[in-house]
């Protein structure tokens, strides 16, 4: 962090900053573990807040097991492990929706 204030910075850097630490707080903030190769990255900075990841089903305590296994799915920071568009729809979290073809 830096000593300017917020409404001084970039907007697109304030929405990048705000992204990123919703989803690490969530995700845990990404490390060579969770995604090889991430401290590689251009804009990837060591001095980034460590957040540890937080439980889904404690965020989402009305999702079923199988909508937090999707979610996780999803959430996966490590994109070459991320779930695809068509094994998403293809979860079991949508067993019993009918999809119009």
């Amino acid at each position: 962090m830096d000593s300017t204030p917020e409404f001084a910075k970039d907007p697109r850097q304030i929405k990048i900053s705000s992204t990123f630490k919703a989803q690490a707080v969530i995700t845990g903030t990404p490390t060579e573990d969770t995604w090889p190769g991430v401290n590689s990255l251009p804009d990837f900075r060591s001095s980034f807040p460590k957040w540890g990841a937080t439980d889904l089903a404690s965020v989402v305590p009305n999702l079923d097991s199988a909508g937090v296994d999707l979610l996780s799915k999803m959430l996966c920071l490590d994109p070459s492990k991320r779930i695809t568009a068509r094994s998403a729809l293809e979860h079991e979290y949508f067993k019993d929706i009918a999809f119009v073809p």
